[in-house]
């Protein structure tokens, strides 16, 4: 384990309900292969500020990592309909992007709006 994990780790701790140090938490624990940790910072981060584009789009792929398609698919479509209210144009295509490749490749249905 990396400082800077348990030190994001820590600081989660200290202030569970900053969407921020939960969404980094996530990026670190994604980037040392803890997707499982990672799904779940994510998630905490949108539960707790559900209008956070970028954290939906990193929890789709740790959710990806997982081989959590369905999920990933069902979280994608929330992140493009939260990124097209808040104008992230750029994690709306992105996520509609990974929601196709989901399709295409793994023959998974993106969820009815």
């Amino acid at each position: 384990m990396s400082d800077r994990l348990e030190q994001l780790r820590e600081l989660a701790r200290e202030a569970p309900d900053d969407a921020v140090t939960q969404f980094l938490l996530g990026l670190e624990a994604q980037g040392q292969g803890l997707h499982d940790e990672a799904k779940d910072a994510f998630r905490a981060a949108v539960e707790i500020d559900p209008h956070y584009a970028a954290a939906y789009r990193r929890w789709g792929n740790a959710l990806e990592s997982l081989e959590q398609f369905d999920e990933a698919a069902a979280v994608y479509a929330r992140g493009v309909l939260v990124a097209e209210r808040s104008g992230d144009l750029q994690a709306g295509k992105e996520m509609s992007a990974f929601l196709k490749r989901l399709e295409r490749d793994r023959g998974v249905k993106p969820p009815a709006p």
